[in-house]
């Protein structure tokens, strides 16, 4: 059951700014201010501002680890206030069956490339002595640990854009066996920095169009979608067994009913264009959950603004729902936030259980040229209301991979 969410978004930071923004389809897409983006041939970003990093890392502890640690910080810290649940006031004991799960495609690797900058520009003296450490991903989720006392578990899953997907899933699977009461699992990711955005370029997948209007970059399913928009955000969730919620009280959102994952095992960035591979992950993942395609109220997109990704999901969402595929409505939150890589799952998450409390269904922005092959209901423009007892969120991820949670509401 999930009985806390926490998010900081590049459309709004905290949980209910965050989706007032995105059922009102505010874009966070905006020109980069982190820094000087002129020589980028790519100026525009989901960046996250009016964000206050000293609210959880001091000044001093900033220099030695990645954005990732505040953005996560926060996330984590509102989601745990969400669930009702006071790290500080636990004993060790309790500390032990707390554990971590972190998905992230990125880590620290924002941190890594300004460390090189301060090595090649001759500012050794300004590098951080934990260089090593805070490159290393695994140590991410002890940076979350350490700070609120969390004793079990403190894993990094990193498998690119499925990241999130796959750790809370994994987190899951540790609340069904047992072996913990409650898991923190979400995703962070901070990839706003010139060299990674060169690298994205290099593989001529971002989006170059739309510089000079920031808001209409990211375009899923619009025939004229010409790359993502990269992004950054941290989303987390306090998951814990349905007996221990209610014992307690707490609100539950939801519960995680069913997830999958598979590899089409065909290439390191490109799809198969029949898409039966994430066709297969969304039914396994509803087989998992007993639940038949039909049943599905809503389905929140990978929908990543590229021509390849957008027309083979909808051709895989055809095969996976058959004649139920174009009944379904779903939208992709990365028309309003953009791409945020390894999180971008825990993103979708956040997004699906907060349009089942409110029995809104969050639009897709952009989609203003229609695409022969891109031709289902993606709730273009405007929101609507609905309630939803099933939903599904799906993600695809560089490498063959393909993962898929199904939600559940909880009476």
């Amino acid at each position: 059951m999930v009985t806390g969410i926490g998010a900081v978004s590049p459309n709004g930071v905290g949980r209910e700014a965050f989706w007032k923004a995105t059922t009102e389809g505010l874009s966070g897409v905006r020109r980069i201010a982190r820094f000087d983006p002129s020589s980028l041939p790519v100026q525009i970003a989901g960046e996250v501002i009016d964000f206050d990093e000293t609210q959880h890392v001091s000044p001093k502890e900033r220099k030695h680890v990645s954005r990732a640690v505040p953005l996560g910080l926060a996330a984590i810290r509102e989601a745990l206030a969400d669930a009702g649940i006071e790290p500080r006031s636990l004993c060790r004991d309790k500390l032990r069956q707390i554990g971590v799960l972190v998905g992230s495609g990125g880590g620290s690797a924002e941190f890594v490339e300004e460390q090189y900058r301060l090595y090649y520009g001759r500012r050794e003296r300004q590098m951080s002595i934990y260089g090593i450490p805070t490159a290393t991903i695994g140590t991410l989720a002890s940076e979350f640990s350490m700070r609120f006392g969390f004793r079990g578990p403190s894993h990094v899953v990193s498998t690119g854009c499925t990241s999130s997907t796959d750790a809370i899933g994994y987190a899951c699977d540790h609340i069904a066996s047992g072996r913990l009461d409650v898991m923190i699992a979400g995703g962070v990711d901070a990839p706003i920095a010139p060299l990674i955005i060169r690298g994205f370029l290099f593989m001529k997948i971002l989006t170059q169009s739309w510089n000079q209007e920031p808001a209409r970059g990211s375009r899923p399913f619009s025939r004229d979608r010409d790359g993502f928009v990269i992004a950054e955000g941290a989303w987390f969730f306090v998951l814990e067994n349905m007996e221990r919620a209610k014992a307690r009280g707490a609100h539950i959102y939801g519960e995680i009913a069913g997830y999958a994952s598979t590899c089409e095992a065909y290439h390191r960035v490109q799809l198969e264009e029949c898409g039966e591979e994430p066709a297969y992950t969304i039914t396994t993942a509803l087989a998992n959950a007993g639940i038949d395609c039909s049943g599905v109220e809503y389905l929140n997109y990978h929908g990543t603004s590229t021509q390849l990704n957008d027309r083979i999901e909808t051709r895989a969402i055809k095969l996976a729902f058959n004649s139920h595929a174009y009944k379904l409505a779903g939208s992709s939150l990365k028309s309003l936030i953009g791409h945020p890589q390894g999180a971008c799952g825990a993103a979708g998450l956040a997004c699906t259980l907060l349009a089942m409390r409110d029995s809104t269904l969050p639009p897709t922005l952009n989609v203003e040229e229609p695409d022969p092959e891109c031709d289902l209901d993606y709730i273009s423009d405007l929101g609507r209301r609905k309630q939803i007892e099933w939903a599904v969120c799906n993600c695809i991820a560089f490498g063959s991979k393909n993962s898929a949670l199904v939600v559940r509401k909880v009476a």
